[in-house]
C-alpha cells in the first residue's frame, strides 16, 4: 500500500475548490481551513460555512482549532452527530504560528502548554466517534523542542495519526524544516505520523520518507499554484513517467480554478483568487508583470484575457 500524499489545511486558501482541484490530481486526504472551536459555539455564520463540503467532495477531514477543553469536547460531539458522515476524522491544530491564533493560546502555543494539551486530548477523543488526528510544530522555540514529549500525550490521549511540521513557531515558515525532529517523532510512536514542511516537488517527498520513515507526506505551500504535485509524487512512488504541465495547460487551469470559484462563491470570488492566482505564475515569462495586473483584476473575463491571451500585445497596452 501506497504512503498518504496529502494536502494541509491553510487559511484562505484550502477551500473546497481548491481541495477539489488537488484531489483530481490524486491527493489522497484534504482539511478545512482552520475553523473555530469557539466560532460553532456561538453560532457564528462565517465559521459555520467552513464545514460546508463541495458536491461529490470526498476524504476530507475537519480542522479544528482551540484551547477550551469543555467547548471543544462539545464541539466535537455536536459536529458528530450533525456533519460526522460528511468527514473522515476531526484534526485539532497546534501548528498554526499566526500571531492572533498564539495570542489567545492557541494553535502552536499550545506547545508550550503539555498538561492542557492531555486535557484537550482526553477530551476530543472520549466525545467523537471520529477518528481524531493532531497537527503540530517541532516547538514553540529551539529552547523548548519538545515535539516527541508531545506526540506521546497525543498517543496515550488516542490520536489517531500525527502529523508534524518540522519548524518552530518562532521560526514562522522561514529557514528549513528539520527532518530530524519527525524522525524522532516517527521512533517515539506507533501511531501514523505525517511530515510536514518543504515538499515542494516528489524528489523533497521521496526524501522526506526515505530520511524519517513516515507513513505519509502533507503538502502545503508546494501545491499552491501546483495542483499537479500530487500526480508528481504518486508517480514518483509508483515508478512511472510523469509529464509536468505546459505553461499553456497552467494558465488554463488557473482559469478554470478562478471560474469554480466564482460558481461556487458568486462573483465577489474574484477578490479572494487575487492571493492564489500569483502562485500559477510562478517561472513563467512576464510574470512580474503579469503578478501586477492579476492582483487588481475584478472579473472572470477579465483574468482569462490576461492569462490566455498574454501573448497578444494588445492585452499590455490597454
Amino acid at each position: 500500500m501506497q504512503p498518504a500524499v496529502i494536502l494541509a489545511p491553510m487559511a484562505g486558501f484550502t477551500d473546497r475548490t481548491f481541495r477539489a482541484l488537488c484531489a483530481s490530481f490524486g491527493c489522497d486526504l484534504s482539511y478545512t481551513e482552520m475553523v473555530s472551536a469557539k466560532g460553532l459555539y456561538y453560532t457564528d455564520s462565517k465559521t459555520n460555512d467552513l464545514l460546508r463540503l463541495g458536491l461529490n467532495e470526498r476524504h476530507v477531514g475537519l480542522q479544528l482549532f482551540g484551547s477550551d477543553p469543555v467547548i471543544l469536547s462539545k464541539i466535537v460531539r455536536h459536529l458528530c452527530d450533525t456533519v460526522g458522515n460528511d468527514f473522515d476524522c476531526i484534526d485539532f491544530n497546534m501548528g498554526c504560528p499566526a500571531r492572533k491564533i498564539t495570542s489567545n493560546g492557541e494553535g502552536s502555543a499550545l506547545m508550550r502548554e503539555p498538561l492542557l494539551v492531555s486535557n484537550i486530548l482526553s477530551a476530543m477523543v472520549k466525545s467523537s466517534t471520529l477518528p481524531i488526528s493532531v497537527k503540530m510544530r517541532k516547538g514553540w522555540d529551539e529552547a523548548h523542542v519538545n515535539c516527541v514529549q508531545i506526540a506521546s500525550i497525543c498517543q496515550d490521549c488516542g490520536i489517531s495519526s500525527i502529523a508534524i511540521h518540522g519548524r518552530t513557531r518562532d521560526q514562522l515558515y522561514g529557514g528549513y524544516a528539520d527532518l530530524d525532529c519527525i524522525s524522532a517523532v516517527k521512533s517515539a510512536v506507533s501511531i501514523p505520523v505525517i511530515g510536514n514542511g518543504d515538499i515542494r516537488s516528489a524528489k523533497d517527498a521521496l526524501n522526506m520518507f526515505s530520511y524519517t520513515h513516515c507513513d505519509g507526506v502533507m503538502v502545503a505551500r508546494g501545491a499552491l499554484g501546483n495542483p499537479w504535485i500530487f500526480s508528481e509524487i504518486k508517480a514518483a512512488l509508483c515508478g512511472t513517467h510523469y509529464t509536468p504541465p505546459t505553461e499553456q495547460e497552467r494558465m488554463e487551469l488557473a482559469c478554470q480554478h478562478a471560474k469554480r470559484v466564482i460558481a461556487d462563491k458568486g462573483e465577489h470570488g474574484i477578490i479572494e483568487l487575487r492571493k492564489h492566482m500569483p502562485f500559477y505564475l510562478q517561472g513563467i515569462r512576464n510574470a512580474a508583470a503579469l503578478r501586477q495586473r492579476v492582483t487588481a483584476v475584478e472579473s472572470l473575463s477579465d483574468l482569462q484575457r490576461l492569462l490566455l491571451d498574454r501573448h497578444d500585445p494588445k492585452t499590455y497596452n490597454k
